[in-house]
């Protein structure tokens, strides 16, 4: 369980390779990343839009089928190409008047290490890097992209009574 008063979270920020997808990914002809993606981990990022929590995700890679993807699910704020992650998170709480202490922020690698040590509640994945696990309030069970996604937004969301509490949870 997420040792945090998760009733004041109002924001998750998700990185993807190696959070919303597997840290191990494979690559086409042309050196593209073929990221898989986990359907658990979408139907909580979508519920959690539908009850009221921001969802943002924030990455380092470029591909338009993360963009595809997350639009999908509700998000909007999706930041790619973010060579330092700190400038792209302080621009995102002035954008809605968050603090640090309502955000959670999933990472899994040293890129996130700045993110994390000024939000609330940083959380990382199983097979996250000891720096990252170091830092973080919550590790979960769950490997990047194996449903560490759904561990943190399914428990926020039953701490704020929110999980499967009306017919948003019953559809996409």
């Amino acid at each position: 369980m997420i040792n945090y008063d998760l009733k004041k979270i109002r924001a998750i920020i998700f990185d993807v390779d190696g959070v919303l997808s597997a840290s191990t990914i494979g690559m086409d002809d042309e050196g593209m990343p073929m990221r898989t993606i986990n359907i658990k981990d979408g139907y909580a990022i979508q519920l959690a839009q539908k009850e009221g929590l921001r969802c943002a995700i924030m990455t380092g890679g470029n591909a338009e089928a993360i963009g595809k993807r997350y639009n999908y699910l509700g998000v909007t704020d999706i930041y790619q190409k973010c060579a330092v992650k700190i400038q792209t998170y302080e621009q995102f709480i002035a954008l809605y008047g968050l603090c640090d202490d309502e955000i959670i922020y999933m990472g899994d690698d040293i890129p996130d290490l700045q993110v994390m040590q000024r939000v609330g509640c940083p959380c990382c994945p199983a097979d996250a890097c000891p720096e990252v696990k170091a830092v973080s309030v919550y590790v979960s069970d769950a490997k990047g992209g194996y449903g560490c996604a759904r561990d943190v937004i399914e428990q926020v969301l039953r701490a704020q009574g929110k999980w499967l509490s009306n017919a948003h949870a019953f559809g996409w």
